[in-house]
């Protein structure tokens, strides 16, 4: 249409009688639409984003599947289940421009009952099944946008079935210009003789980053002969502390004493005991001699990687470095990059499990590699099939010292959850025999939390503020990567619907549901010793999270008010509703709702 001729309509529309404001701002919006580049294709509505238009999600740990280390440095995984368009909305307000790697593994949309769309498989007949695939994947990216770090990037597997469609939804989600590439996985060495024309023996993994910058991705690591060497060959003679269990060396087993070794034109001094045990110091190398390393570029280079050793009795210290390769990942993955293919992915969950429980899993040696391009603190898969980005990610930490954090999220259709993901990660945690009887040991130094979401009611009635509120600690949690939960506060018993806190040696969180007791807290932070401020979330029907309350202790705390944080969150990300106005008797003082009997918490009957 001519600009003319539509201008015209709108002057048309604008002077109709008999619509309304509702009606004519619709019709407007539609003869204003400017076309542009892209995909096109009808909207479908789900069951799940209809009930979140009356309801807010919040998820609830599980508490009996929790796998907690005795270690307290390991890192802490998350299994979410729920249908994830409900798991990715919590996930905004806990890490929001947190997390490192996407990586995705979602229905490929074949037409052959892969994909389900409000409870009903898909099949090659629907006229709408392009539709349904790029709605449903549609609003599931546009929130995973929004949890990727500025330097974050998401990897996407997928076959020819809707390939295409997906680089257009993702140029126009992440934009065309964060675009990375589309690499060809070979996922089996035996394509099926499915068809006269080609065997298919790839499947693509799309790349889109969240903002483009000049960050290198690590390809394979390898190591250069050219920087092996001693570091015995200077005249400067000082003092090197080389660090317990980080030593390798091919001295037996058993108890070195201090003494002078080496040559006699070259010594080193060894200046306190030490001992060997599977190949490893057990306690510091304390060595006197001339080194031509600094302590500082000998922390520095154990940190990079750089292999120390100390394989004889001479003391005398040798290094190899390993650099990763000069270029950069290619765009085909084969085994030649270590990477295994369906068949084996199969075989190593049936090792795990015991049987065939899930079909076509990838293999942990894919995620690794992906995972591994840039340094990640936070990884997430939210079509978490069969755990496998949860076992990468651990096997991973292992190899190279990391803490990476994973986070999954998967429905419980079939029991998917609990017997595929959660079970294949507790046994790999755990340790587990295999069908041939062997025994392969646990990943011990992981922490492992299962949740489900649930609902709160949408309209912001003082009941329902309160209830959110009381389910939302468990976020809280997550989100502050805070989990330990003390029974006192500053020597008062805590209440779990009055007030809880949680402290790990590191930091602290304070969460108060009942407001009766601020004036209380503020007088026992201001007697106390705070090393560094307070997380502390409070209840407030407003936004106003007590700041005047607090001043006085201000330097003590960073303050956030309860729901109002998830309220703001939730409204930029979750379907419009229309609010009801609240009766006036629903408008009552949020206190009245629960009657629980404070009056007494902080007297005599409190104190521990």
């Amino acid at each position: 249409m001519k600009a003319t001729d539509k201008s015209k309509l709108i002057d048309r529309v604008n002077k109709l009688e008999g619509l309304t404001d509702e009606e004519r701002s619709a019709l407007l919006g539609l003869l204003r639409e400017t076309k542009t580049y892209g995909l096109v294709w009808e909207p479908k509505s789900e069951d799940i984003e209809e009930q979140l238009r009356d309801k807010l999600p919040v998820f609830r740990e599980v508490a009996d599947r929790a796998i907690i280390s005795d270690n307290p440095e390991v890192p802490n995984h998350v299994i979410i289940e729920g249908d994830n368009l409900v798991s990715l909305s919590t996930l905004v307000y806990t890490h929001e421009s947190k997390i490192d790697v996407i990586y995705i593994d979602p229905p490929y949309n074949t037409g052959n009952k892969d994909f389900i769309y409000n409870d009903s498989y898909i099949d090659s007949e629907d006229i709408y099944r392009h539709s349904k695939w790029l709605s449903f994947m549609s609003k599931r990216l546009k929130i995973a946008k929004k949890l990727l770090s500025d330097r974050g990037v998401i990897f996407i597997s997928i076959d020819d079935n809707e390939q295409a469609n997906l680089k257009l939804l993702c140029d126009e989600i992440f934009g065309q210009q964060n675009f990375i590439d589309i690499f060809s996985w070979i996922k089996t060495e035996t394509p099926a003789n499915l068809s006269i024309k080609t065997k298919k023996a790839v499947e693509y993994i799309l790349c889109y980053c969240k903002q483009r910058n000049s960050e290198k991705f690590c390809g394979l690591s390898k190591t250069s002969s050219s920087n092996n060497g001693l570091m015995n060959q200077t005249n400067a003679e000082h003092i090197l502390v080389f660090p317990k269990n980080r030593i390798d060396t091919k001295l037996e087993d058993g108890i070195y004493y201090k003494g002078v070794y080496g040559t006699k034109s070259y010594h080193i001094e060894l200046l306190e005991d030490t001992e060997v045990k599977a190949g490893f110091f057990i306690r510091p190398v304390i060595l006197k001699g001339k080194f031509k390393w600094s302590q500082s570029n000998l922390d520095s280079e154990i940190e990079k990687g750089t292999t120390v050793s100390i394989k004889t009795k001479a003391f005398s210290p040798s290094y190899e470095k390993t650099e990763y390769d000069p270029e950069v990942p290619w765009n085909l993955i084969n085994r030649s990059f270590g990477v295994d293919t369906n068949e084996a992915a199969g075989v190593h969950l049936k090792e795990i499990l015991g049987s065939n429980c899930f079909d076509f899993p990838k293999p942990t040696s894919l995620i690794k590699y992906l995972v591994n391009f840039i340094k990640a603190n936070y990884v997430l898969d939210f079509f978490a099939g069969s755990g496998t980005t949860l076992h990468a990610v651990m096997q991973l930490n292992v190899e190279d010292g990391g803490k990476r954090q994973c986070i999954l999220c998967t429905n419980n259709e079939n029991g998917i959850c609990e017997d595929v993901t959660y079970e294949r990660n507790k046994r790999v945690i755990n340790g587990y025999t295999k069908p041939n009887g062997e025994q392969v040991a646990g990943l011990i130094d992981n922490n492992l939390r299962y949740y489900r979401t649930e609902f709160v009611e949408r309209s912001r009635s003082p009941k329902n503020m309160r209830k959110l509120i009381n389910l939302s600690t468990d976020m809280l949690c997550v989100k502050e990567n805070l989990y330990t939960e003390q029974k006192t506060f500053g020597g008062i018993k805590t209440h779990p619907q009055i007030f809880r806190f949680f402290d790990d040696g590191t930091k602290q969180m304070l969460v108060i549901y009942r407001e009766e007791i601020v004036e209380a807290i503020v007088e026992l932070i201001g007697s106390m010793e705070v090393v560094q401020p307070i997380k502390l979330y409070v209840f407030s029907p407003s936004e106003d999270p007590w700041q005047q309350e607090f001043e006085h202790v201000a330097e003590k705390v960073e303050l956030t008010a309860l729901p109002a944080a998830i309220y703001n969150t939730y409204k930029r990300i979750l379907p419009k509703k229309h609010d009801k106005l609240l009766n006036p008797e629903d408008a009552t003082l949020a206190a009245n709702d629960e009657n629980y009997n404070i009056g007494g918490l902080f007297g005599e009957e409190g104190q521990s």
